[in-house]
This record gives structure tokens, C-alpha cells and sequence, in this order.
């Protein structure tokens, strides 16, 4: 008797890999939302049908390839806003480091740094008369589905512009705005809530959509509250509270 033992080839790692990150990716985009549980049913439904078709059941197998055959059709249908999401992710918005994207060089925005005293300045002075604030600065993901669902800026960093947009009479004060290399991208962007049903009641909507943002991306955001004034500083879904000014621009130091 010959045993025979299935061969992998490199090709066949490398289609693994680009496979399990497309998954990733697509459960990244649904996470937290009901099209998660939609995308758990289909999957699940043609698991089923690889099971039927390899005990040769005919009647089910058929009625099941029916189904899959048009379920293609009713995915993209569903998930239409996730997929567009996806397909602008995949396009220009990933850098491949801290200091190289293709939007920038093709901006000509190549190793702009960010402005972080200005960043540090305009907390110091909303902390000082307690006016609440959300600001997020992005690293490798340039949260493309974030800021376009904001109002768009385009705007080089201040501390005086920071301090406007917050002010609670500006229209655009709602929400967070959005950093990424020394431009203020967007604002009055919405961030998605932390389930962390554990976060002690103190931290209000700003510090658990700080957390939330912070746990499904590689972003930083520094928060400062309405209520006390005080400072924090979130990564990572772990949040340092009650920073001084100093404190807070060495952590930024730290990250940019």
C-alpha cells in the first residue's frame, strides 16, 4: 500500500496567509456591528454545504448550491458600505511606516511631523477652563472611515484652531477631531463606544469612545473632560488619567 502526503508548496503558504488576512480584515470592518451576525450565518450556511457535497447528499446539496449561487449577490447587497469601507482602506490609506505612505508623497507631505507643543499648548488651556475635548492622532491607519464621516479641514495644526473647534458655542465642537502627520484631517468625527461594561461610571461618552477607538486601532487619543478638566491620555484601550502638560507631551514624545 502507498501512503501519499500532501505537498505545500511556498505558493500555497503565501495563499494562506492572504487569505486569513482578508478574513481579518473584513471581521475588523464588522466587528461590533449586526452585520457581523449576518456574515456568522452565511459563513456558516456554506459549511454546511461543503459537509453535504462531501457526503454526496444530491437533494440538499442542490438546494443549498442554489442558494450559495445568488448569495454572492445578496453579500454585496448587505454588506455594501463595508465593502466600499474596505476597498478605500485597501486603495492608499494603509502606510507601510511611521514615515512613508504613498497619499503623502503624492501630496508632497513626506516626513511631516507632528506640531505635538501646539497639540500640548491647546490642552493646557482647555483643561485650564474646562471645556471638554477628543483628539485623535493616527499612526499606521489613517482611520479613512472615521474622518470621512467627518467634516473634512485639511487643516496644519494650532493651538489656536484646536481651542476654536472646541469651543462649546462652534458648531463642530460634537465629537472628536482627527490628527495625522502635522494636519488636522476632519472633525466632529464619530468614534465607536468601548462594551467594556467594567469602565468605572466617572468615564462619560469622550473617555469611552477614546477607549473604544483605541482597542480595534493602532490610533492614540487624549481626551479632556468637560466635568473635572483633567487630562488623559488612551492607547491601546488603556487610558492614563489626570496627566499634567508635561507628562502629556512626553507621551507624545514617546509615540511621534
Amino acid at each position: 500500500m502507498t501512503l501519499t502526503f500532501i505537498s505545500l508548496r511556498i505558493f500555497d503558504l503565501i495563499d494562506i496567509i492572504l487569505v486569513a488576512f482578508l478574513l481579518y480584515q473584513v471581521y475588523m470592518l464588522v466587528r461590533g456591528t449586526v452585520a457581523i451576525k449576518i456574515f456568522i450565518g452565511i459563513f456558516s450556511v456554506y459549511l454546511i454545504w461543503l459537509v453535504v457535497k462531501a457526503l454526496n447528499m444530491q437533494l440538499l446539496s442542490t438546494i443549498l448550491g442554489q442558494f450559495m449561487g445568488v448569495g454572492m449577490i445578496a453579500l454585496i447587497i448587505v454588506f455594501q458600505q463595508e465593502i466600499r469601507k474596505f476597498l478605500l482602506m485597501i486603495g492608499s490609506r494603509y502606510k507601510f511606516d511611521k514615515h512613508f505612505s504613498f497619499d503623502k508623497f503624492l501630496s508632497g507631505e513626506l516626513n511631516t511631523k507632528t506640531n505635538i507643543d501646539e497639540i500640548v499648548v491647546a490642552c493646557k488651556q482647555m483643561s485650564s477652563k474646562k471645556i471638554g475635548a477628543l483628539i485623535v492622532l493616527t499612526k499606521k491607519s489613517d482611520l479613512i472611515n472615521i474622518t470621512s464621516a467627518g467634516d473634512s479641514l485639511e487643516a496644519e495644526i494650532s493651538s489656536i484652531l484646536i481651542n476654536s473647534i472646541f469651543f462649546k458655542n462652534n458648531p463642530l465642537h460634537d465629537g472628536a477631531i482627527v490628527i495625522s502627520g502635522n494636519k488636522i484631517k476632519s472633525a466632529r468625527c464619530i468614534l465607536p463606544l468601548s462594551d467594556n461594561k467594567d469602565l468605572p461610571s466617572k468615564y462619560g461618552l469622550r473617555h469611552r469612545a477614546a477607549i473604544g477607538l483605541t482597542q480595534v486601532t493602532d490610533a492614540v487619543v487624549i481626551v479632556v473632560s468637560e466635568e473635572t478638566g483633567n487630562i488623559a491620555f488612551v492607547k491601546e484601550g488603556n487610558i492614563q488619567p489626570k496627566l499634567t502638560s508635561n507628562k502629556l507631551k512626553e507621551l507624545l514624545e514617546k509615540e511621534f
